[in-house]
């Protein structure tokens, strides 16, 4: 079995949000705009630290940098979210259905015990 685009993708989107760290920078960015240097202050990190962070969204194409100015402001780009939310609705439904028919095959044997 290859690997799909659709599964590299899937890969850096729950690598980059596999870290409490970027999963805050994006619930921060949700709010709006930030530059490195805003977001930075609340962490107990450099801002190089901070940039690695950042670029670990940006390659997951959760995030991209703009230019106003001198300054590069990040932004959440929320479509790139679609491929997981997608392969997660889809993960729910297959085992919704199995738990189903596991209900269903419960329900017949207790029924045939009690006969």
């Amino acid at each position: 079995m290859g690997t799909t685009i659709e599964d590299q993708r899937l890969d850096a989107l729950f690598t980059a949000l596999s870290d409490r760290t970027r999963r805050d920078i994006v619930a921060r960015l949700s709010a709006g705009e930030a530059t490195v240097k805003e977001l930075a202050e609340r962490y107990e990190m450099s801002m190089q630290a901070v940039s690695q962070h950042i670029g670990v969204l940006e390659r997951s194409g959760l995030v991209s940098r703009g230019r106003h100015r001198q300054t590069r402001p990040c932004r959440l780009e929320p479509a790139a979210l679609t491929v997981a939310v997608s392969w997660i609705e889809q993960s729910r439904r297959t085992w919704s259905a199995r738990m189903d028919r596991l209900e269903t095959r419960l329900d017949d044997l207790q029924q045939g015990e009690g006969r």
